[in-house]
């Protein structure tokens, strides 16, 4: 589809029922996320390094003790703003309680949001994420870089509302360790 037949069919205000249906209906994979001003942001499909590490973090958790149900891959959350709600769709997440039924869970039992950086998304993931996550009160964030080592950078939010960074390491590094050193249950 042309990008003129999408801007035709674009709604004036995408609100987040529109970007679950966009993201629903998508046949090549592509991620439709919206920040709480209303910015629209169209993430290409994971690849296979991407699909990679999640699955190490995903079996690090789980084996580590973390109830499947709570640790999540590709789960909508609801991200509160002062002009609205966004939608956000971390790698993985990692909550205290399943999150309820639905396509956008609140941040309420959000322990952790991990971005894997794919090619193009550097700045959202760095930059854009680490703001609206640490307004959202999320208590933690990490950023997977696709670099060599694959640098895991863990934020730990503070109390005045922002993430500091914790902790930088390879992800070689950070899956020797235990879960339970990094987040609270």
């Amino acid at each position: 589809m042309s990008a003129e037949a999408v801007g035709m069919h674009m709604p004036a205000v995408v609100m987040l029922d529109d970007v679950a249906t966009m993201n629903a209906a998508d046949p090549n994979g592509h991620r439709y996320e919206t920040s709480p001003d209303g910015v629209l942001s169209v993430m290409p499909p994971p690849d296979s390094e991407h699909a990679i590490i999640a699955s190490r973090l995903f079996a690090w958790l789980i084996r580590a003790g973390w109830p499947p149900e709570q640790v999540l891959q590709a789960v909508g959350v609801r991200v509160p703003g002062r002009s609205g709600d966004g939608g956000r769709i971390p790698d993985l997440s990692v909550w205290r309680k399943p999150p309820g039924r639905g396509v956008w869970s609140t941040v309420t039992d959000l322990v952790l949001a991990v971005e894997i950086v794919s090619p193009g998304s550097e700045a959202m993931d760095s930059v854009t994420k680490v703001r609206e996550y640490a307004s959202a009160g999320i208590p933690r964030y990490w950023v997977v870089d696709r670099d060599g080592p694959q640098t895991v950078t863990l934020h730990e939010l503070t109390g005045d509302g922002r993430y500091a960074e914790h902790a930088r390491m390879p992800l070689a590094w950070l899956l020797q360790t235990a879960p339970a050193d990094h987040l609270d249950g």
